[in-house]
């Protein structure tokens, strides 16, 4: 089953227009893989979905609802939750209040996303200022799964993290695929994203160019589209 369809839309930062023609679908229990250079149009594709940045042309459905005219937080209440770019938790709140803070009843309790993240377990007294980078990116991970969502975007999943940290959020990543948790996300570590995803779609200055199975993206799709 279809969970979010995304249709031509075309969004614009003013009077620059940064959406041309973006597509895209994810089906229940998919993991898409969200891809392009820098640039090209990822995040406003998402700020789009969440309508952050309001799409001006097109249509998105999620979850059978239309949903591109719908506020910012009616889409989250839908069931989508988002990890953006940057992080953004709440400087001044602990990990477990930045978690409780989000959270809304099923699956992802506060016990869960600690047996996720044990790391979190160990601080949640701790303000969410004074974790590392990586700590604060298990935390919004975290934060976004206690809102037990139908379907979790992860904007630059692992960007700028230690290699270590981001092997915990791999893992993690993997386990919610194991479980079935619909996930939309960007990252440019091919060798990890790659096995993990279902679907891919690569945007190339703000349109949908290529989509397919990771097993099809082959070297001239990724040194085309891809390459730095």
């Amino acid at each position: 089953m279809t969970l979010l369809s995304v249709r031509n839309i075309a969004s614009f930062y003013g009077a620059s227009q940064a959406l041309f023609d973006v597509s895209l679908e994810a089906r229940e229990g998919e993991v898409v893989a969200l891809m392009g250079r820098n640039g090209m149009g990822k995040t406003t594709t998402i700020r789009a979905i969440c309508r952050l940045t309001p799409p001006q042309a097109g249509e998105i459905h999620f979850a059978g609802r239309k949903t591109d005219r719908m506020r910012p937080h009616q889409i989250a209440r839908l069931g989508v939750g988002l990890v953006p770019e940057g992080r953004r938790c709440f400087p001044n709140l602990t990990v477990e209040e930045n978690i409780k803070a989000a959270a809304r009843s099923g699956r992802w309790t506060l016990q869960a996303v600690n047996t996720l993240f044990p790391r979190l377990a160990d601080r949640r007294n701790q303000l969410a200022a004074t974790l590392s980078g990586g700590e604060q990116q298990m935390l919004a991970i975290a934060r976004a799964l206690a809102t037990n969502p139908k379907l979790i975007i992860l904007d630059e999943a692992t960007e700028g993290l230690a290699p270590v940290i981001r092997q915990d959020i791999w893992a993690a990543v993997k386990t919610l695929k194991g479980e079935g948790q619909s996930i939309l996300i960007v990252d440019k570590t091919l060798s990890e994203l790659l096995p993990v995803a279902d679907h891919c779609v690569v945007l190339e200055k703000g349109r949908s160019v290529w989509t397919g199975s990771p097993d099809a993206l082959d070297a001239d799709v990724q040194e085309r589209y891809l390459g730095v």
